[in-house]
């Protein structure tokens, strides 16, 4: 079996990668370093565990709230709108609940026009004009 092949008994040596930048910065690579004495830089990056970008930009928000003096209150149904609508329904005899199957919407939302709790919504509001028959909204 001499044919021509021979082995090779060369030693071959298998050596490790230097260490990544993310392993070197592990707890273990660290320790190791402090063992053996070499070189440790510890740099603290300038916002590293602080929220900075969401804290700078409240201070802004928090003055303007504060300067903001007017009185805050979402619009509500106007006491003209709650009781045209409660007499549109009246004069058609309908429920409230039919009334809401009629425009595609909960009963909850006829009973908070109705008692004037809702936010009022053109959109709502013209479905209700169109389903009573009736002009509900002055000169709107």
């Amino acid at each position: 079996m001499s044919g021509g092949l021979s082995q090779d008994w060369e030693p071959v040596v298998i050596r490790k990668k230097a260490p990544t930048a993310a392993a070197r910065k592990d707890e273990k690579a660290v320790n190791a370093a402090r063992r053996s004495g070499a070189e440790i830089e510890t740099i603290r990056k300038s916002t590293a565990g602080t929220n900075r970008a969401a804290s700078s930009s409240t201070t802004l928000n928090t003055r303007k709230l504060d300067e903001d003096t007017e009185n805050l209150a979402h619009q509500k149904v106007p006491t003209e709108l709650k009781k045209a609508i409660m007499q549109a329904r009246q004069d058609k005899k309908l429920t409230q609940s039919q009334l809401a199957q009629l425009i595609n919407e909960k009963p909850q939302i006829i009973q908070e026009y109705e008692s004037g709790k809702a936010i009022p919504n053109q959109q709502i509001i013209s479905k209700l004009e169109r389903a009573l028959g009736a002009k509900l909204r002055g000169k709107k």
